[in-house]
């Protein structure tokens, strides 16, 4: 049953297709830990924060429905995730699939 909700959910985010530019108005989620640089959060304990810039946006998508789902154990991100749409978690993706290290809306990256 696990396996059958994970490829549905997977099939799901596949469909929606997302916007960078409409995840250029939702990153201020992310830009918090995401965008600095060596940055590191300590709670419950310490993790070195990746900068997401440039990642894939599939990637990025079902990372945040894992952590929506609680299969990824970050607290911080799993409230945040859970607080994303399908829709989000794509336009999210696009947004950072789209930053290179010239990227003008997002120089920190």
């Amino acid at each position: 049953l696990h396996k059958e909700y994970r490829r549905q959910r997977q099939m799901c985010i596949e469909t929606v297709k997302g916007s960078a530019q409409a995840g250029q108005g939702k990153v201020w989620l992310c830009v918090g830990c995401h965008a600095i640089p060596d940055y590191r959060a300590d709670y419950p304990l310490v993790y070195k924060v990746p900068m997401i810039g440039g990642q894939n946006a599939a990637y990025i998508a079902s990372s945040l429905a894992a952590y929506k789902k609680g299969e990824r154990k970050h607290p911080t991100m799993r409230s945040i995730a859970g607080s994303l749409s399908d829709q989000d978690m794509a336009d999210l993706g696009e947004y950072y699939a789209a930053q290179t290290a010239s990227s003008p809306n997002n120089p920190l990256k």
